[in-house]
């Protein structure tokens, strides 16, 4: 920041020139501000055979409600695989316009707001990082990568950067 009390210039986050709000698959990731753990805890199998397992906290619950009702809003978004972890989520976004139709078929960008902004009116307080990470999915051996992600991310909870 320089003397003239300017805001200092924000990372470009997103890819430049490309269009959010096109047909395509997109992996989301949103944060729970300071990564506070109170959407889940990971609940450890007793023993090796059992797999760990989400145990979604009242906050947790409300998020998952949230997310459920996204394809409701959204005709043209369709979630296919999600994950609540204790302090972020994992989302795979499908936007796409297949009837031929003009069809509104929303940004990236709106449908995340709109999550966060029901779940903070549903529990009356933000719990929100400001931004969040997308990554735009460009083959399906990339699909399947972050699709596994999402399966496996309880498993590997403990080595999770966001933990």
């Amino acid at each position: 920041m320089d003397n003239n009390n300017k805001l200092p210039t924000r990372k470009q986050i997103r890819m430049p020139e490309y269009d959010y709000n096109s047909n395509g698959a997109y992996f989301i990731t949103v944060c729970v501000k300071d990564r506070k753990p109170i959407l889940s805890k990971i609940s450890v199998g007793t023993t090796i055979g059992r797999p760990p397992d989400v145990v979604l906290t009242k906050y947790g619950r409300v998020v998952k409600d949230a997310i459920h009702s996204i394809e409701t809003i959204y005709p043209s978004v369709h979630v296919d695989n999600y994950v609540i972890m204790p302090n972020h989520i994992h989302l795979l976004l499908f936007l796409y316009c297949d009837d031929g139709r003009a069809m509104l078929v929303p940004t990236v960008s709106r449908v995340i707001q709109q999550l966060k902004g029901a779940v903070t009116k549903r529990i009356v307080f933000p719990i929100w990082q400001t931004r969040f990470y997308d990554h735009v999915i460009r083959s399906d051996n990339d699909y399947r990568e972050k699709y596994l992600y999402i399966d496996n991310n309880l498993a590997r909870w403990a080595e999770d950067e966001y933990y």
